[in-house]
């Protein structure tokens, strides 16, 4: 029948950064943040993200104050998954994450919303929380173990 879809994805990563934001140590990764925000701003599939004024949401933070977070929305897990991997300016930036965050477990989940729905700090903190308690579930998963979207009718 077509139509809308009835869910959209929503994704969250989480970071904690090895020195502040303004530090020498970090400096490529700011750099990066606005071109690589643009490209996922219009790369298809792509529906939301939480930003700030400044236009990203690096003074957002989850758990507590160290914790960095990137919140989005998009169609699919197959749209998310090739803005992740196959952007190569995404890629080189991913391809870094250890030189300026240390290692999170879990630091990734991904689950289905009803289409139109803008997640929130809170449901971040659910999510990590369910995947580290219970592994990926259909609540809360990763791109290694994902979950088909939720049956329902086309909004």
């Amino acid at each position: 029948m077509g139509g809308a879809p009835a869910h959209h994805l929503a994704q969250v990563n989480v970071a904690r950064p090895l020195a502040p934001l303004d530090s020498e140590q970090l400096a490529d990764f700011v750099a990066n943040l606005e071109p690589v925000n643009a490209r996922a701003d219009a790369a298809p599939g792509f529906v939301w993200r939480l930003q700030d004024e400044a236009g990203d949401a690096t003074s957002f933070r989850v758990f507590d104050d160290s914790i960095m977070v990137n919140l989005s929305v998009w169609e699919s897990v197959e749209a998310l998954r090739a803005f992740v991997y196959a952007d190569r300016e995404h890629l080189a930036v991913l391809r870094r994450r250890r030189e300026w965050f240390g290692e999170m477990e879990p630091y990734l989940a991904l689950w289905w919303i009803p289409a139109g729905t803008i997640p929130t700090l809170r449901d971040v903190e659910e999510r990590l929380r369910l995947i580290e308690a219970q592994g990926p579930t259909s609540e809360a998963f990763t791109f290694r173990t994902s979950f088909a979207a939720p049956a329902g009718a086309p909004r």
